[in-house]
């Protein structure tokens, strides 16, 4: 299985994709299981290196070129890995308070630099099926945890985190907004 990561300036990027069929195809677990490997290896220093990646924790379908609503999640934290294989992902619930990271968002599909707060909810809770586990799960997720996941969630959408970047006010913290 082979794949290439599709930049922003492909048309297909801004196209919202289509629900996925339940059970899995073997197509679409193989695709999310070369996702959640792609995140994994990507965070290896020495491959990413050697195959000339960007490190990532987050990767949807369309990034692959499959208008498919579905993306993979991983990452490290102190209480161990963060990984999630979703399919079909609704965003339940959305905090009023707002939360953005200092450093930025970066994106595998977006070379260009686009400095600013991306403006997020700081607190949500997502209903999906979760491929790794083969379970429907609701996840409630605050901060960095939900950063993530309304990144990825944005590119079923046909959304970038610079779309959500206040052009005219860069740098400017919105009110009671936690900057991560």
């Amino acid at each position: 299985m082979k794949y290439k990561i599709f930049k922003d300036s492909n048309p297909i990027m801004r196209k919202k994709s289509l629900p996925v069929d339940l059970p899995l195809s073997k197509e679409d677990r193989d695709t999310l299981d070369f996702m959640l490997d792609y995140l994994k290896k990507s965070q290896d220093e020495e491959y990413a290196k050697k195959h000339n990646i960007r490190a990532g924790v987050g990767i949807a379908a369309i990034q692959i070129g499959l208008l498919k609503r579905m993306f993979a999640i991983y990452y490290e934290t102190e209480d161990g890995p963060v990984q999630y294989q979703l399919v079909n992902p609704k965003m339940l619930e959305t905090s009023i308070k707002k939360c953005a990271i200092q450093a930025g968002e970066g994106c595998l599909s977006v070379d260009k630099d686009h400095p600013g707060l991306v403006h997020r909810h700081y607190k949500i809770k997502m209903s999906a099926y979760d491929a790794l586990t083969n379970k429907d799960i609701v996840i409630t997720a605050s901060g960095f945890d939900a950063v993530v996941l309304q990144h990825e969630y944005d590119h079923l959408d046909g959304l970038f985190y610079y779309d959500r970047i206040d052009s005219k006010n860069l740098n400017t913290p919105l009110p009671n907004e936690e900057i991560l």
